[in-house]
Order: C-alpha cells, then sequence, then structure tokens
C-alpha cells in the first residue's frame, strides 16, 4: 500500500485517456499526496476543488482543450511532448506509471514544454492537415 504525503499539492500530473484518466497529485518535495483514477467528465469537477498548482500533462489534441480550461479555474498548466515524459516511466506502461512520469518531467527545471493553443490555432492547424493529406492523396 501506498503511502500519502500530508503536504500541499504543488503538482498534479495527468494521463489523459479516452475513457478515464488517471490523476496525480505530489508535493514540493515530489512526494505523492494523492492518485486516483477518474471519469473524463468528473476531471474538470476534481481539478476545481485542487489549490492553484502545477498541472501537466502529455501535449495531444485534447490536451490543449484542458489546458484551457484549468487555465481558467487558476491552475498553472504545461504540457510536455511525450518524447520527453517516456524517459522518466520507470515501470511497465500504464496509467499510474505515466502519470508519474509526468509529474517527475514537470518538475524538472530545464524541461521543454509545448505552448498551449488557442481554438482558433487547433482549427487552422486542423485545415493545415487536411490540405497536406488531400495534397498527399492526389
Amino acid at each position: 500500500m501506498k503511502k500519502f504525503s500530508k503536504q500541499p499539492v504543488a503538482t498534479i500530473g495527468i494521463d489523459l485517456a479516452k475513457n478515464s484518466v488517471h490523476v496525480l497529485g505530489v508535493d514540493a518535495q515530489g512526494e505523492v499526496v494523492f492518485s486516483r483514477k477518474l471519469a473524463r467528465h468528473a476531471l474538470s469537477a476534481f481539478i476545481a476543488q485542487q489549490p492553484p498548482c502545477r498541472v501537466a500533462m502529455e501535449a495531444c489534441g485534447s490536451a490543449h482543450h484542458w489546458a484551457r480550461t484549468f487555465q481558467g479555474l487558476g491552475h498553472e498548466v504545461v504540457l510536455i511532448a511525450p518524447q520527453h515524459v517516456k524517459p522518466f516511466v520507470k515501470t511497465n506502461k500504464n496509467d499510474d506509471a505515466d502519470a508519474e512520469a509526468i509529474c517527475e518531467a514537470a518538475q524538472r527545471p530545464r524541461q521543454r514544454f509545448v505552448p498551449i493553443k488557442s481554438v482558433e490555432q487547433q482549427d487552422i492547424q486542423a485545415i493545415h492537415r487536411m490540405r497536406s493529406q488531400v495534397i498527399g492523396q492526389r
């Protein structure tokens, strides 16, 4: 059984998946404060209950939506490219290990983060990708 810290949460790592997400909170020393599996629809309410802290996720299409939502709740949100998270996965790939790796990567002092895109930027990116696909099929 894991021992959980009583210190306040400094960083929350979120491993996003299709139906559920794994959320891991750590204190300033990197000790686990909580570790939970949540349904996607419960994520926003859970993060809203947390004190303002750093929220980290792997960069993907839906991560930008969640980042904008969590910024609106007063959190500092960072997105990390998947190739920068992979070196921090200690065991077999699973949601818990991924969330822990995201937390650890987010706490690195010289980590590079992906800029959070607005809805308009994501729309333009989708148009460019569709155009590239049509050109490739031609």
